[in-house]
C-alpha cells in the first residue's frame, strides 16, 4: 500500500514559524518520524510540500493509480481552495485532512474547510502527532475495506 502525504503553504517553515502555535518540530523531522511509522505499518509513504496551489493539484492528479490514500495538511488552502477539493474528488482517493493546530479554536475564517465533508476523517490540534494519528487512521480505514 502506498500513501501520499501532502503539505501546503508555509509548512516548509515549521520549527521557526510561530513556534508557540505550531511547535518546534521541522517539517523534515515530522516527515522522518512519519516515514518510520509508515514503515512499521508496512506501507510506503510518498511526501510532497508546496507553497503553490497548482503544484498541489498536479501532485494529487499524479497520485491517481499510484496511491491508496492521501494525508493532506492543506494549511491555509483548507479554507480557500475549491481547486484542491475538486482534485481530491476527481481522483477519488480516500483522504484524511490534518492540521497541527486546532483550527476550531482559532480565527473564525479557519473554522470552515472545503475538504472536511468528503474526508475519511479530520485530525487537528495534536501538533506533529496529528500526522501519526492521521496515518494510523487512514491505514486502518483502508485495510478494513480490503
Amino acid at each position: 500500500m502506498q500513501l501520499l502525504a501532502l503539505n501546503g503553504p508555509n509548512l516548509n517553515l515549521l520549527g521557526s514559524r510561530e513556534p508557540g502555535l505550531y511547535g518546534t518540530s521541522s517539517l523534515e523531522a515530522i516527515r522522518d518520524d512519519l516515514s518510520e511509522r509508515a514503515m512499521a505499518l508496512g506501507v510506503e509513504l510518498a511526501w510532497f510540500q508546496s507553497n503553490h496551489e497548482g503544484a498541489l493539484v498536479d501532485r494529487i492528479q499524479a497520485a491517481r493509480g499510484q496511491s491508496s490514500g492521501i494525508l493532506i495538511n492543506a494549511a491555509a488552502y483548507t479554507h480557500t481552495s475549491i481547486a484542491l477539493r475538486d482534485a481530491l474528488l476527481a481522483v477519488a482517493i480516500p483522504y484524511v485532512e490534518l492540521h497541527l493546530s486546532n483550527t476550531h479554536a482559532r480565527e473564525p475564517f479557519r473554522h470552515h474547510s472545503f475538504l472536511a465533508d468528503r474526508a475519511v476523517g479530520v485530525i487537528c490540534g495534536f501538533g506533529p502527532t496529528s500526522y501519526r494519528l492521521a496515518l494510523e487512521g487512514l491505514v486502518d480505514h483502508l485495510r478494513s475495506r480490503s
